[in-house]
């Protein structure tokens, strides 16, 4: 029996790792799930001895259309997609708690990333591609494109794979882990959180 819940975007908190197994579209980190990707969150009951298993929360990305439009001040979250000497460019997938599904894209600029010491910021060792980041709406380039911002502390990377395709774990606001190979890489790390979405208690 499954429980359907809402619609979630990357790196929102789904529960604690004592409560659910991750499932599918989810990732486990520093005791918590979190989203992976847009979509659908869902709880699947425990099967057999259910005093012995846990549910499992899982995400199950969503098609369709939409008209939720970026303006400046909202907070989005969206996968980096390339690297440019100045700049890291990003496909929008969600407006605070909604997901977009018409495409927008944005760009952090090296004097965009954080608050302080601007002057030694790099792109590369701010952002990967791939990276799920958090930011802030600064303002519209064009119709399908906007400035972004991740200066302030809860806001950069929320999600990273390393090169052994496992979801690293930050160990610092500029450094974040593999858990397996403890490889460290530079980040411009998101401060987790705390009023996420979380699943059914």
């Amino acid at each position: 029996m499954s429980e359907r819940g809402p619609v979630v975007c990357p790196g929102d908190r789904l529960g604690q790792e004592s409560n659910y197994i991750a499932g599918a579209g989810t990732y486990g980190r520093e005791g918590f799930i979190y989203a992976s990707i847009v979509g659908r969150q869902e709880v699947t009951s425990a099967q057999g001895d259910a005093e012995k298993k846990l549910p499992i929360v899982t995400v199950t990305s969503m098609k369709g259309g939409g008209k939720v439009v970026p303006q400046i001040g909202d907070v989005v979250t969206g996968r980096v997609t390339r690297l440019r000497q100045q700049a890291a460019v990003v496909d929008i997938l969600c407006v605070g708690e909604r997901a977009l599904h018409t495409k927008f894209q944005g760009q952090i600029r090296t004097q965009d990333v954080r608050a302080k010491e601007i002057d030694k910021v790099t792109i590369p060792t701010s952002f990967r591609p791939g990276d799920l980041v958090r930011a802030e709406v600064l303002s519209f380039g064009d119709a399908n494109f906007y400035y972004l911002s991740t200066a302030k502390n809860e806001l950069g990377v929320v999600y990273a794979e390393s090169p052994a395709g496992v979801p690293m774990v930050p160990i610092s606001w500029q450094d974040m882990q593999c858990p397996q190979t403890h490889v460290r890489e530079r980040r411009k790390v998101a401060k987790v959180v705390q009023n996420t979405q979380e699943a059914s208690k």
